[in-house]
């Protein structure tokens, strides 16, 4: 029987009985009487005031009627009942006895419900305190939770994107399945694995493939399990994970978001934080210190790496450190092959093209997709998934539903569409644009309107003729507007920013300015009060921040230039672009490219 089944059926018990207890008080309560004292009673019989009375000997209460029909009642002494009845008889008072009273069970379980009611709560109390193995006594036990279902195994074979990660960790496997293979040639293990990476990369399922492929007991939890508000809870609940983690050696413990407790110590204003560090310093100590951990390999994930603690990343301890980076395009089509394995697809499905059009997608965003198509194609009745569902869901998950319902006026219809299609052409016409698969007038999200420009290829290293490019695209729908209208919009706020922001960078960070040289300006430097979190500090005067600011307005109004000067040597091509979006509301790459057909690439 479970203590809340227990504590449910104890619940209806209590209230039945209080219930029964109201019902019998409620049916015990009569008429007020009127008490008059022994003499008076005595002097109304003998004048012939009362017709009849009711004696009970076990109270010693007598209830009079008189000859106007008014009760009284009044109390006469003990063993007097046979006396006051010869008396009342002689003064011809009809006179009876009472029946001996028993006591209600409802109400003898009066004077015990406080007791009962002391025991329940006491129950109550104990059972919270010593019910699941005395949870007073758990407060600094470990929370972490011990994964050895078969049936929830994750392999390597479930992680796809990701190979030379799983070729670093496959020793680790190794190591764990054979152990006496190493030790024999007196090698050693990494003690700690940490991954880290962009949010969505894979780290946890890759920590769970670690587990899954060597077969052994596999103890997760997050860093913030570990502190709480008072000092030494953490450092216990990290001692009694160790605890736990050997006697089912060899294992797996993983720390997730190991941040929350690794971070920098002293950090902040007078002092760190101590609660925080007694725990990082018991962390620290149960990773390599005086004791021997045989057997135990910690694996911990973390996206923000640079705020962890020199002593914790050491050789000894986080021996070995993986970067699980976004996938490429090969690795983006392993991945939904591995997400589209179960999943009824279409003979037309092209997993190449999808792999493509999701440059950027990390592993989360891309289990996403293949979720969101398959629940596109069961909303418009399809048997299988078709392409559409897939385009439509990277849609989706890049710039949010369409807005179908939204009324737009003609006139913001009309500057929506020559807005785009001024990103669209001068995208098409700069030497180093992307190709833009896709331009629509069709509202999504908070956008009006929006083109979708695909890479060719995954680039890792972006030139300054690029970059350059990239923003005079951004500022060729406000030049677009500019052109046609002879006046601007607010619609080019986010590219204004965007365009502004990369420009900055390619200053201040990557030294692509003819006017201030090859050179960085700002210094990364730590945010002491919140421990290591990176800022940019300014390490330049007046005049050289006037000068950036210069170079970059200089920077931004010629790509605004050049984007406006090609906008208005192909006037034509924009307006017919322009009629032909308000009419179809989308346009593809293919029907791009028949409108466009460019004479020549400008520089």
């Amino acid at each position: 029987m479970s203590r809340r089944w227990f504590r449910g059926i104890l619940t209806v018990v209590l209230g039945v009985i209080f219930v029964l207890f109201l019902v019998e008080l409620m049916n015990n309560q009569t008429t007020p009487v009127v008490t008059e004292n022994y003499s008076t009673m005595l002097t109304m019989v003998r004048t012939g005031q009362v017709r009849s009375a009711t004696l009970d000997p076990s109270t010693h209460v007598v209830q009079a009627v008189t000859t106007n029909g008014k009760k009284f009642q009044s109390v006469y002494a003990v063993g007097g009942s046979e006396s006051l009845g010869n008396t009342l008889t002689a003064d011809h008072v009809v006179v009876t006895y009472a029946p001996p009273q028993q006591t209600s069970i409802w109400l003898s379980l009066l004077s015990f419900l406080p007791f009962l009611l002391i025991l329940v709560m006491l129950y109550l109390f104990f059972s919270q305190t010593q019910g699941g193995g005395n949870r007073v006594m758990q407060f600094g036990r470990s929370r972490a939770r011990l994964n050895i279902d078969d049936h929830r195994r994750v392999s390597f074979a479930d992680v796809a994107g990701v190979e030379e990660e799983k070729q670093e960790l496959s020793e680790v496997v190794d190591f764990l399945r054979y152990p006496k293979k190493y030790l024999e040639l007196g090698a050693r293990i990494p003690k700690g694995v940490l991954l880290s990476g962009p949010p969505g990369t894979g780290k946890t399922l890759l920590a769970r493939a670690v587990a899954g492929e060597a077969g052994v007991p596999f103890f997760s939890e997050s860093g913030s399990d570990f502190v709480e508000m008072f000092v030494g809870v953490g450092a216990s609940r990290v001692r009694d994970l160790f605890d736990q983690a050997k006697k089912s050696a060899p294992c797996i413990v993983f720390i997730d978001e190991i941040d929350a407790v690794g971070r920098m110590r002293g950090a902040g204003y007078g002092g760190g934080h101590d609660e925080r560090e007694q725990t990082l310093n018991q962390l620290l100590v149960e990773m390599d210190g005086f004791g021997i951990n045989e057997g135990i390999i910690i694996i911990a994930a973390t996206n923000r790496p640079d705020v962890l603690d020199a002593a914790l990343l050491r050789p000894g301890r986080f021996d070995r450190q993986i970067v699980v980076h976004a996938p490429d395009a090969k690795g983006r089509k392993a991945i939904v092959e591995v997400h589209t394995r179960d999943k009824p697809l279409d003979a037309n499905i092209d997993l190449d093209v999808i792999a493509k059009r999701t440059a950027g997608f990390t592993g989360a965003d891309l289990a996403n997709l293949a979720n969101e198509a398959a629940l596109l194609a069961a909303r418009s009745h399809h048997r299988k998934i078709q392409m559409e569902d897939f385009e439509e869901a990277a849609e989706r998950v890049m710039a949010g539903p369409q807005k179908k319902t939204r009324v737009v006026s003609d006139r913001e219809r009309r500057t929506v569409a020559f807005h785009e299609s001024g990103h669209t052409l001068v995208g098409m016409l700069v030497p180093h644009g992307d190709p833009v698969h896709k331009v629509t007038i069709v509202p999504r999200g908070m956008a009006m309107g929006y083109t979708l420009p695909l890479p060719v290829e995954d680039r890792y290293l972006v030139t300054r003729s690029q970059l350059l490019d990239k923003v005079a695209m951004a500022l060729g729908g406000r030049a677009a507007e500019d052109l046609v209208f002879g006046q601007i919009s607010t619609g080019a706020q986010d590219d204004l920013e965007k365009s502004t922001k990369m420009v900055r960078q390619m200053i201040t960070e990557y030294g692509m300015s003819d006017a201030l040289g090859p050179m960085t300006f700002g210094q990364r430097n730590a945010a002491v009060f919140l421990g290591r979190d990176l800022t940019r500090e300014r390490d330049y005067g007046e005049d050289v921040a006037s000068a950036i600011d210069r170079e970059v307005r200089d920077i931004v109004v010629e790509q605004y230039e050049r984007a406006k000067h090609i906008l208005s040597s192909h006037r034509a091509v924009l307006n017919r672009m322009a009629v032909l979006l308000l009419e179809k509301e989308t346009l593809l790459a293919e029907e791009l490219l028949a409108i466009v057909k460019p004479p020549g690439m400008l520089t």
